[in-house]
Formats: structure tokens, C-alpha cells, sequence
């Protein structure tokens, strides 16, 4: 068995004989490098642009989780695929031989603020725009620190290395293999930098349940009396959005552990989107797309001014920023906070049903963690579509290694034993469903959330919704009430008891594998048919 916690990491991970190593790089080194191998191009304000080719996300129908005697009761297999040991060990073989005449860029970096609890991690990148990307997102340890660095987790990340389905035991030429047991992560075949970052939060995701920590795939953020916040929510939903709010100290925008000491960012960077990015209302953000040092992934710029189009679509939706922690203004110097008072679920209900925030008891906040929902505008066709509902365990599925009832199990517990109270908040359609409603304002989302973490919405009469039977605010100062009633924003209220009933359907649907792993509490929790509150 592996020690509590940690990775078994006696396989020692030397690269033969690779033409060059650079170690612990600084910024200004790295963005010198991949300059002069033209991986990326100068943008006005000093920006480094960089495009990923083919891969513009993530690919999780390539990711793989090595399947041994450790693993085998550990992980979820219904949501994560397996790679056998051998076909494992010919892929090491295989990516190690193929380092061997490249130039590598080693980065030794840690995931997590806490030092109880952090992951020593040691990335080794082929591309030198990959080694900045990762050194902005993790915590960089100080030099001091990298004397007896030891590393629990080693990535080699080869961009040109194509992956062989038969005799890898893969899907296609790309391929994320994680070796949980004895911590390494083998990527291949893809430049997208986003899987360096997924895969360490997936290996932090499998280790720290087992010490009584919540991983979280959430942003995070606390006032000056120290209250902190959690906001859980999946991608465009608003995490990084609403968490960087100028009133309050962001610790995060995006994975987090709770312990029972506090919480703490796994990383020391941010990875924002920024298509159509609002300099007005989103202000720090769009400051960092135009800063010395970001990288900006499949952004669109002009060949001649190098100036940015951030509404150009063209090469992606998932166009991104990425960049370190102390580019907000207000970010955290630490990356910890206390226990949380609040905790908001943030969905993106493009069906218009859902209300603009919502208290949970800690029952249904359970319910709602493991439905994980939000809802997508499906395509890019023009006219209207009908929306797309997608259920994500824990607000996370594609990073979550262990069943959702273990981290379902550790935040009930959590929510239970130092009183934080769940607001559900929909930052998606109002009005009627995408192409008949519209989006709800983020100001008005913001006028919520700040009643909410004062603590003056929990004095506010409230209604019982008929449908989900969470309780709504019947008023709040500055919002127009009608807002609070979804129902009253539409201009058929019959179309809108048609929507709720289908999207009721939806959530019972999806929550019957889960069914056994609660307790009648949560089940209870679910929506009904009933018209009737």
C-alpha cells in the first residue's frame, strides 16, 4: 500500500541523455527562449501569444489513469480510463527515448500554499512557452527551497511525441497517462498547456482526501475581517469573474483545498478566459492580456500593430490568459484564508429556470455539489438551439479520480461542522431560455453575491421554490424583484412550467447513480414535480 497522502516515488526519473536541461528558468529567460525558437510572438504591452494548433482544450477522452493493485479500488473507472501497467511502461520507455535528442526545460514548482500539504512537482517541458506557463500557475518555491527540492510528482510534457493507439494501449496520437502510485504524468501529443495544470489537480484530487482534505475546483476569495468564500462552479460559469471582486482579496481563481485549518490555492497563477473579455467589467483581468510576461493562448492579433482582438473567435472560444497570481492587484500574498462562511455554487442555467441565488440547506447543497450542474448554448449555428444540460460531479468530473461520494462526503461534513452556509447562484438566462432571454447582468449577480457574503440576504424573507425547494429572496435592495421570481420574467408562463419540468426531469435523471451512495437527507434534497410549494 502507499503512505497516506503520498506518492511512492522511489522510481527514479532520470531522462538518458537529453542534448540540454535548463533548470528553475526565470520568466524572463523562459519568454527570451520561446521567442527565439519561435514558439510565440510579442503582442502590444509585452504579452506573449502563443497558439496550440489542433488541440485549442483539453482532451479527456485521452487521459488514462494507471490501473494496478493501488489504484484498482481507489478510482472511479466509470469516469476515468484505465492504462494497463505494461502498455504504461512502454509509453515511459517510449516518451524518455524520444527526450533524449531534445533541449528540456525542467521546472521544479509546488502545488498548494499550505506547506502541510503541498505537492513538490517537477514539470519537464519541451517547449519553453510550456516550462513559463506552468512556472505562472504553480507556486514557485523560493531558491532556498529548491536546494533539497525532492520531487512526489514529475510531468514530462512532449508536444512532438505521438502516441502509438496499439501499441500504447491509447485512443490516438495524443495522450495524458498519470501514474498515481508512484507520481508521473506522461503527456504526449498535445500543445495544450492546460493538461500540465489538470493533471497535477487530478494527482491532488487522489492524494488528499486520504488526509482529511477537500480539493476543490473552485475560485476563492475573503474580506478584511478575514471571512473567506468559496465559489464552485464549472467552466463560464463565473468562478474566476465574480472571485475577483475589488472589495475582497483574491486568494484564487480555480482549485482550492479546504483543511481543517483553512483553505489554500493549489496554484500561485491565474488561466483566464478571455474571449470578449470587458475591459469595463472586467477590469484587472483585461489589465493582465495587455502585461509584459502573460501568455495568451490562441488570442487573435494584428500581424502589423500587434494590438489584440479579444472578440475573435476564430482560432478557439477557449481563448485564454495565463499569468501569475500578483497581476490582480488584489490577490493574496499567502494563497490561504480561514474556514469558509460562504459557500456559492455557481451555475449557468441557459434554460432560464433556475433563479438569480438560492439558499441550500446543507442537504441539498450536497445534492446540488454531486449533480454539478450548468447548462451550455449548444454550438455556434446561427438561430436558436435548444440548450444543452451537462452534470459534472463536484463541479469537476473530468479531474475527480475517486468517487464523487468521497469529496460529497468531506464537504457535507465540512458544511456540518463549522456552519458555512450554500447559496445556489444562476449567472445564466433570465427571461426565457438562451435566444429568448437574456443573459442575467453581472451586476445584478454582484448586488447578490455581496448581500449574500455580508450575511444580510440570511435576514431577508424568503419563498420556497415549487420545483427544487431550495429558498429564493422575495426582495433585495437595488434588484428588481421580478428578477428574484424566474417565472415572472417570462412572458409565457406555461413555456416556463414546460422548461422547469424537463430540466426536474434532467436532475432526477442524472442523480440515480448516486442514489445508494447517500443518505434519505439527500435524496429528499431533489427536485419534484409538484406545482405546489
Amino acid at each position: 500500500m502507499h503512505h497516506m497522502g503520498h506518492f511512492n516515488a522511489k522510481v527514479p526519473l532520470i531522462v538518458k541523455e537529453p542534448r540540454s536541461v535548463a533548470f528553475n528558468s526565470g520568466t524572463a529567460q523562459l519568454y527570451e527562449e520561446a521567442l527565439r525558437r519561435g514558439e510565440g510572438r510579442v503582442a502590444d504591452g509585452g504579452a506573449l501569444v502563443v497558439e496550440t494548433g489542433s488541440h485549442t482544450g483539453r482532451s479527456p477522452n485521452d487521459k488514462f489513469i494507471l490501473r494496478n493493485q493501488a489504484t484498482e479500488t481507489a478510482i472511479w473507472w466509470d469516469n476515468n480510463k484505465a492504462i494497463s501497467p505494461d502498455h504504461f511502461a512502454l509509453l515511459k520507455q517510449d516518451m524518455l527515448a524520444h527526450a533524449e535528442d531534445k533541449h528540456l526545460y525542467v521546472q521544479d514548482l509546488n502545488g498548494g500554499a499550505d506547506p502541510a500539504h503541498r505537492l513538490p512537482v517537477r514539470v519537464m517541458c519541451e517547449y519553453a512557452w510550456h516550462a513559463l506557463f506552468i512556472r505562472h500557475l504553480l507556486i514557485r518555491p523560493a531558491a532556498a527551497e529548491l536546494l533539497g527540492f525532492i520531487p512526489q510528482l514529475t510531468i514530462i510534457d512532449l508536444p512532438s511525441f505521438k502516441a502509438e493507439p496499439k501499441r500504447h494501449g491509447v485512443r490516438s496520437e495524443t495522450v495524458i497517462a498519470c501514474d498515481l502510485t508512484h507520481g508521473l504524468v506522461l503527456i504526449g501529443g498535445t500543445q495544450y498547456a492546460g493538461e500540465m495544470k489538470k493533471s497535477i489537480f487530478t494527482a491532488l484530487n487522489y492524494l488528499l482526501p486520504e488526509k482529511g482534505v477537500m480539493p476543490m475546483h473552485c475560485s476563492a476569495n475573503v474580506d478584511d475581517k478575514g471571512r473567506s468564500a468559496v465559489f464552485f462552479g464549472l467552466s463560464g460559469t463565473g468562478k474566476t469573474t465574480l472571485s475577483a471582486d475589488p472589495a475582497r482579496t483574491l486568494i484564487g481563481d480555480d482549485e482550492h483545498g479546504w483543511s481543517s485549518d483553512g483553505i489554500f490555492n493549489f496554484e500561485g497563477g491565474c488561466y483566464a478566459k478571455v474571449i470578449r473579455l470587458s475591459k469595463k467589467a472586467e477590469p484587472d483581468i483585461y489589465a493582465t492580456t495587455r502585461r509584459w510576461g502573460t501568455i495568451l493562448e490562441n488570442v487573435v492579433m494584428d500581424q502589423e500593430t500587434r494590438r489584440l482582438d479579444l472578440d475573435d473567435a476564430s482560432l478557439t472560444e477557449n481563448t485564454r490568459s495565463a499569468y501569475p497570481l500578483d497581476y490582480i492587484p488584489n490577490a493574496s500574498a499567502t494563497g490561504r484564508a480561514q474556514i469558509p462562511q460562504t459557500i456559492v455554487m455557481l451555475t449557468a442555467d441557459a434554460f432560464g429556470v433556475m433563479p438569480p441565488i438560492a439558499r441550500l440547506t446543507p442537504a441539498q447543497a450536497m445534492y446540488h455539489f454531486l449533480s454539478g450542474y450548468t447548462a451550455k448554448v449548444a454550438g455556434t449555428e446561427r438561430g436558436i438551439v435548444e440548450p444543452q444540460a451537462t452534470f459534472s460531479a463536484c463541479f469537476g468530473a473530468p479531474f475527480i479520480p475517486r468517487h464523487p461520494s468521497v469529496y460529497g462526503a468531506l464537504l457535507r461534513d465540512l458544511i456540518a461542522r463549522h456552519k458555512a452556509q450554500c447559496w445556489l447562484v444562476n449567472t445564466g438566462w433570465t427571461g426565457g431560455p438562451y435566444g429568448v432571454g437574456k443573459r442575467m447582468p453581472i451586476a445584478v449577480t454582484r448586488t447578490l453575491l455581496d448581500a449574500a457574503l455580508s450575511g444580510s440576504l440570511n435576514s431577508q424573507p424568503m419563498r420556497r421554490d415549487p420545483h427544487f425547494g431550495f429558498e429564493v429572496p422575495l426582495s433585495v435592495a437595488g434588484i428588481d424583484s421580478r428578477l428574484l421570481s424566474p417565472r415572472d420574467t417570462w412572458g409565457d408562463t406555461a413555456a416556463y412550467d414546460a422548461q422547469a419540468h424537463r430540466l426536474v426531469q434532467m436532475f432526477i435523471r442524472n442523480f440515480a447513480k448516486f442514489e445508494t451512495y447517500v443518505g434519505e437527507d439527500v435524496r429528499a434534497s431533489a427536485p419534484a414535480m409538484s406545482a405546489a410549494a
